[in-house]
């Protein structure tokens, strides 16, 4: 029996390179929906099409207990602008934190409202509230019609100076941060400083924690600025607090744009240093801790580990661990001993290593320090080391 030969055919692949480039600014305001403030009415109309642009909103509930005027202001600035763009139906509350990331209901719910109001791509989601509720509108904005305009209004300094000015929309599932997402720039991000005034304590400090973080691996001069100016800070100075706003989306956007891998990649993420644990302990706390407190406590863990790995001096580490704690941040949290011995168990801080190399590229890669503004890769860890790190950490306390 002979099995009949097939010719084959010897084609040479062909080779696609798509190039595509994003452009979106970042502004910096007050009283955002005045009617003396044309600026969101201006970044509508810059796409210089003749018909008014179609805008479902998205906003953070728990914005509206501080900002009880808030929708009337946005129904009286449309109306006023309504030759520009129309609100399409009543504005979607949802409720803020990572509550909203762990529900897929809220996903549906935007999806349905750009379903029946007909919405195209060239319609706007404008999403109002703090880094959750940006991150989930984000993701629904991004999946209907692969990629409605996305506008984001930053309401918290975490979201302003950080998750809110880059390029990545998710939602969390299977116990896992951000397992749902996507890489897409938004239209455009609206800081409107005037929403700072009401946050509370645990929100206006939470935010500070991104802003030490990609101090220490990227600008030291930017971290003496925050230490110097801790107090400050802590009573909540608005003009230091616009500053350090800036100077950290400033340093958060000039890594996406000029790092060579915006859209991760690579196996690489300096901007996520301390975050492998901050990410786990948001889980671990069944999220009673706000992100920026958990990447605190990640910052200074990691702080920990390069000192105790020759990395960092003792002065260095000194001098971060004084600082976080003159802002007033927590260091220490009963989760992260946990189950400590065992690794591989679900509640042991020590699995959210794998799920971060699970989330990158399949290489574990975490960001250490070797000198304050200096930060530096490693692809392998020592547990016993990380142990003796949390401990220190404890004792700090």
């Amino acid at each position: 029996m002979f099995i009949e030969q097939k010719t084959i055919l010897n084609l040479q692949p062909i080779k696609q390179c798509v190039r595509v480039t994003f452009n979106y600014d970042v502004h910096f305001t007050r009283g955002l929906f005045e009617l003396n403030n044309p600026l969101l009415a201006q970044v509508i109309a810059a796409d210089q099409q003749t018909t008014a642009k179609q805008v479902v909103t998205v906003i953070d509930g728990g914005l509206l207990q501080y900002q009880s005027k808030l929708l009337e202001k946005l129904s009286v600035y449309a109306q006023h602008y309504e030759n520009i763009f129309t609100l399409s139906g009543e504005p979607i509350i949802v409720p803020g934190g990572e509550t909203v990331k762990n529900d897929s209901r809220f996903i549906e719910q935007i999806h349905q409202r750009i379903n029946i109001c007909g919405l195209c791509r060239h319609s706007y989601v404008l999403a109002i509230g703090g880094g959750a509720v940006l991150d989930m509108a984000g993701y629904a904005a991004t999946t209907a019609h692969r990629g409605i305009r996305l506008l984001r209004v930053p309401t918290t300094v975490l979201a302003q100076n950080d998750s809110g000015v880059g390029v990545k929309n998710g939602i969390n599932a299977f116990g896992k941060k951000n397992f749902l997402g996507t890489f897409m720039p938004p239209y455009a991000v609206l800081n409107d400083f005037d929403f700072l005034t009401t946050l509370d304590e645990r929100d206006w400090r939470s935010g500070i924690a991104e802003a030490v973080k990609v101090a220490l691996i990227k600008d030291g001069d930017f971290f003496d600025f925050i230490m110097n100016y801790a107090d400050k800070l802590g009573k909540r100075d608005m003009e230091i607090m616009e500053q350090l706003i800036y100077r950290c989306s400033q340093l958060h956007l000039e890594h996406i744009a000029g790092s060579g891998d915006p859209f991760e990649m690579g196996s690489s993420r300096p901007l996520d240093f301390g975050h492998w644990a901050a990410h786990k302990l948001e889980y671990l706390t069944n999220y009673s801790l706000r992100h920026g407190e958990a990447v605190a406590i990640g910052i200074a863990l990691d702080s920990t580990y390069s000192y105790l790995a020759g990395l960092l001096l003792q002065s260095e580490w000194q001098r971060i661990l004084g600082t976080l704690n003159k802002l007033g941040f927590t260091l220490y949290v009963s989760a992260l001993t946990e189950q400590l011995d065992q690794p591989d168990h679900p509640h042991c801080l020590f699995r959210g290593l794998t799920e971060f190399r699970e989330h990158l590229g399949g290489e574990l890669t975490i960001t250490l320090l070797q000198g304050i503004g200096q930060g530096i890769e490693v692809h392998q860890v020592d547990l016993s080391l990380y142990r003796k790190a949390i401990l220190m950490l404890r004792d700090w306390e």
